[in-house]
């Protein structure tokens, strides 16, 4: 069984917001640590952390934080779990991170997203 943990970063963010790289891989850090610390008791999770050395994470691109919040909006109502990052003070919408999943039970939600590039 293979779990994967989808985290998605907004592309604008470097334009918009002129914030460098490491600015932007720290925000879907943010994200995938708080959504694994939020489900940190799912049994899903407990499997994912019992072998780091084989973690599986897709990194996926939305086009702002508009798309950002209507994927948010799509999961909540799939019933999918998530953890939406908020950068402080800024109160934008910058990532999203799932919780682990077996990866045939999540991804057909981000069908349509490309890699982020």
């Amino acid at each position: 069984m293979v779990f994967v943990q989808y985290i998605l970063l907004r592309r604008d963010i470097s334009s918009v917001l002129n914030w460098p790289l490491g600015a932007i891989v720290a925000q879907g850090c943010h994200a995938a640590t708080a959504a694994i610390t939020s489900y940190l008791t799912h049994p899903d999770t407990v499997c994912y952390l019992k072998e780091i050395s084989r973690m599986h994470k897709i990194v996926l691109g939305v086009d702002n934080e508009e798309q950002l919040k209507n994927i948010a909006q799509k999961l909540k109502d799939a019933n999918i779990d998530y953890y939406l990052w908020t950068e402080q003070p800024e109160n934008v919408y910058t990532a999203l991170a799932t919780r682990p999943y077996e990866k045939s039970m999540i991804q057909s939600h981000f069908k349509g997203l490309k890699l982020l590039s």
